[in-house]
């Protein structure tokens, strides 16, 4: 083996030699008294360095195709590592909460799980992807576990896990299919082996099944209907920190991850799966937008908002172009900034309000803490599209993906992209629910006013910035558009 061929995966073996370095450091620091504060400092300043390598790596393979890379794949490793830097900041003070002094793993299981998804959208062949998805899932379901002062959490890892255990069953054995009927794992084989069967041949139905077997457990990723079960109860019990990272930084590795394998290796069968998508983005907004109004509980609620932008997110799959990939990629940036603002918002309200997360809690809320109570608003603002924020750009430009992918784009595309735009609407409403609960609601014992740590408003600075500078710099759209060629 010629192992020179590492050096092609310098994003890759940066993060392990990062994974490393803070495995010995917490080892190093077992009876410091300051070990929380050090080992937090060092994977924050870790993690900013790890940025570079991201968006300074050139496209490259190795391996003989197993590790294939793009510019693209870097521009979404890039935003992956900054969604994860964000998280980290953010769940500082939780972690230095009574009960939580050991804070090494939660560090290196977020760390193990951004280096499967870097593999997952560096991947060039199937059992590369598989072994990617399952060093992402097999971790995360440990952080959600993490919180061991509440049943609620071992009981949401318990489900994710089970949830997780089952699709990867499914997965697999789409794969087996596909294998069966191109005799090769790797995408580009794949691709030419698919290109030369007739659709009107019976050779055609077992790679269909294998397509339909493998998105089914891809859609589990996703949170894309039918396979969102799993979501809300995993959202609530996990601690929000984790809840935050399980709803950003897991769902854009695998939407991109989606993209490339459904236009790449199964491009050949687009008039097979083009429909199907279509049909499943319907459903997936459509319920997650009516499941959300009902919700009284944030972090469910949160749920539910994150299966109808998983929905909005796959908009861009439709287009099967450069502009969907430009804009799915777009799409992930600015719903990072704007759903981890939120998180951060109840991850300080949950630490000073006796761990209550329910929308009651925040009636009254802009009477005791003005500025959160701004924060918040811009941030359901941008998720719900409302302009000038980034997330009515992020829409514009997944809708537009949608229909100009097409040369002419039949009926049932305008028609999916007409049932997003109405479900535009309800979205606004239910996310001025909780604007409606922090301004006009009223009750006899508010949230009462408090000072938030460093880390918070670090965290929220760096999120508002983003929802209101990426709507408007153009540069950013340019550079993700520039890598998409």
């Amino acid at each position: 083996m010629n192992y020179g061929q590492f050096l092609q995966m310098i994003p890759e073996a940066t993060l392990v030699a990062i994974l490393i370095i803070v495995f010995f450091a917490d080892f190093a620091l077992y009876r410091s008294e300051k070990k929380s504060r050090t080992l937090y400092i060092l994977t924050a300043v870790l993690m900013l360095l790890q940025i570079v390598p991201c968006a300074l790596a050139e496209p490259a393979s190795a391996f003989g195709g197993l590790y294939v890379t793009s510019q693209m794949a870097n521009v979404m490793k890039t935003i992956l590592t900054a969604g994860t830097l964000i998280v980290i900041i953010m769940a500082q003070p939780w972690i230095e909460n009574a009960g939580r002094k050991t804070c090494g793993e939660f560090y290196m299981l977020i760390i193990s799980t951004l280096l499967g998804m870097y593999m997952m959208i560096s991947s060039g062949n199937f059992l590369m992807f598989f072994l990617g998805l399952e060093t992402a899932s097999v971790p995360m379901a440990c952080l959600v576990a993490l919180d061991k002062l509440k049943k609620i959490s071992a009981e949401a890892a318990a489900k994710y896990i089970l949830t997780a255990t089952f699709s990867s069953g499914v997965m697999l054995y789409g794969i087996s299919f596909v294998y069966g009927a191109a005799g090769t794992l790797y995408f580009d084989d794949i691709a030419q082996v698919l290109a030369g069967i007739s659709p009107y041949s019976d050779q055609i139905y077992l790679p269909i099944l294998g397509l339909v077997f493998f998105f089914s457990g891809l859609g589990f990723k996703l949170s894309l209907v039918p396979f969102h079960f799993w979501t809300a109860d995993t959202y609530q019990g996990a601690p929000t920190p984790v809840t935050g990272y399980l709803s950003v930084v897991s769902k854009g590795a695998a939407a991109l991850a989606a993209f490339i394998i459904l236009t790449k290796v199964f491009g050949p069968l687009v008039e097979q799966w083009e429909m199907m998508l279509g049909i499943i983005i319907m459903l997936t907004i459509t319920v997650g937008n009516l499941f959300a109004i009902r919700q009284s509980e944030l972090k469910r609620f949160m749920a539910f908002s994150s299966i109808s932008q998983a929905g909005y997110i796959m908009l861009a799959v439709l287009g099967n172009s450069q502009m969907g990939a430009t804009a799915l990629t777009y799409y992930v940036l600015v719903y990072v900034v704007a759903n981890m603002a939120v998180f951060t918002v109840i991850n300080v309200v949950e630490a000073n309000n006796g761990g209550r997360t329910d929308m009651a809690a925040y009636n009254g809320f802009y009477e005791t803490n003005p500025k959160l109570s701004f924060l918040m608003t811009l941030a359901l603002f941008s998720l719900a599209g409302i302009p000038p924020f980034a997330g009515m750009f992020s829409k514009f430009f997944v809708f537009m993906a949608a229909v100009g992918g097409h040369e002419a784009a039949p009926f049932w595309v305008y028609l999916v992209v007409f049932i997003a735009l109405i479900n535009t609407v309800v979205s606004l409403y239910y996310y001025l629910l909780i604007v409606k609960a922090m301004y006009i609601k009223k009750t006899t014992a508010p949230l009462p006013t408090f000072q938030s740590d460093t880390n918070t408003k670090l965290a929220l600075a760096l999120c508002t910035l983003g929802i209101a500078a990426f709507g408007i710099l153009s540069c950013i759209y340019n550079w993700i558009a520039a890598a998409a060629v």
